[in-house]
């Protein structure tokens, strides 16, 4: 419509004009041929739609105030997290079988606090300033892991020395493009061993009201959503990197959080403001990790055996379908 067309239903004909619903039932933003015009009416309506729905949750708030304690309990929002599809390789705690398994695994002598975890952290090949410093970094939040950066090993030389040298784990980061994209995990000296698509790294100066540099205090660590077998198999590779007693006094915590299928890891130091409050500051690294296979035993590109690959087109059907 032009400027010298009528004004459209809802105009209101100024501040003063009630409040009117701006567009029928039937409008649809897409029948306004004008560009410009269509944009405009799709902000309006959008904000149309803002307003409503504000509206309609101060009237709600209205009404449990008045109902106090006989108001009926809040509705719980539908998410794709809580809609998930029943997997049935859910692990059950009081399982008698997941307990069998869980002691006889390749984990098991570090839960039974037989092995320190000691880790060896080490790179593609000769890899560039942001991959070099994210390793750095990344020591620093693992206790007890040293940085070994390689210049044409093969990981098929290297696992054989680490298990030698009495490390208990084997990470490589692997970049493209300058940037961290991959990360290996290798449980020594059987394995298994987990690939990850690796995204979303911030390294500490990237990470807006960082806290000041972690200390060297061994740090509690938080598994979060790892339900099925196979979140279970990658939340107990995660924790053998850490050793058994945290020291609390150091108030830092490492975060693996799935959500998804998406492995979201933190790292943050907090302390008690009062009884109810509680202060957090991340100190970072910070990055998002997306499991593409579990293997059997060492890293072995060729022979290895798979326990588990993201097949997409096959996997991916649903989108509440979650594997971890």
């Amino acid at each position: 419509a032009g400027e010298g067309s009528a004004p459209t239903p809802g105009d209101g004909g100024g501040p003063s004009a009630p409040e009117r619903v701006l567009f029928p039932p039937t409008f649809s933003v897409s029948e306004i041929k004008n560009k410009q015009r269509r944009h405009f009416m799709f902000l309006r309506w959008k904000q149309q739609q803002r307003k409503e729905k504000l509206a309609l949750k101060k009237k709600r708030r209205k009404e449990r105030e008045a109902l106090g304690d006989k108001a009926p309990p809040k509705a719980v929002p539908k998410t794709i997290e809580n809609q998930r599809v029943y997997d049935e390789t859910t692990v059950d705690p009081n399982d008698e079988e997941v307990a069998f398994d869980e002691a006889t695994d390749e984990f098991a002598p570090y839960f039974n606090r037989q092995t320190v975890p000691k880790i060896l952290i080490t790179t593609s090949d000769r890899p560039r300033g942001r991959t070099v410093r994210f390793c750095e970094q990344l020591a620093t939040v693992i206790p007890n892991s040293h940085v070994y950066y390689r210049r044409g090993l093969a990981l098929k030389r290297i696992i054989p020395q680490c298990i030698a040298r009495d490390f208990t784990d084997l990470i490589v980061i692997n970049e493209d493009r300058k940037i961290p994209n991959g990360l290996v995990l290798s449980h020594l000296p059987d394995g298994p061993t987990a690939h990850f698509r690796m995204s979303s790294v911030r390294l500490r100066k990237e990470i807006k009201r960082k806290g000041k540099e972690p200390t060297e205090h061994v740090p509690e660590v938080i598994l979060n959503n790892f339900t099925t077998r196979l979140g279970h198999s990658i939340g107990r590779m995660f924790a053998a990197l850490f050793p058994h007693d945290p020291q609390f006094i150091g108030r830092q915590v490492a975060t693996f959080h799935n959500q998804r299928d998406y492995i979201f890891f933190r790292f943050h130091r907090y302390i008690f403001k009062s009884e109810k409050k509680v202060g957090i500051q991340e100190l970072g690294p910070r990055f998002t990790l997306k499991l593409r296979s579990l293997q059997k035993g060492t890293f072995d590109s060729k022979f290895g055996e798979y326990e588990w690959i993201h097949k997409r087109r096959e996997m991916d059907t649903s989108r509440r379908k979650f594997h971890l």
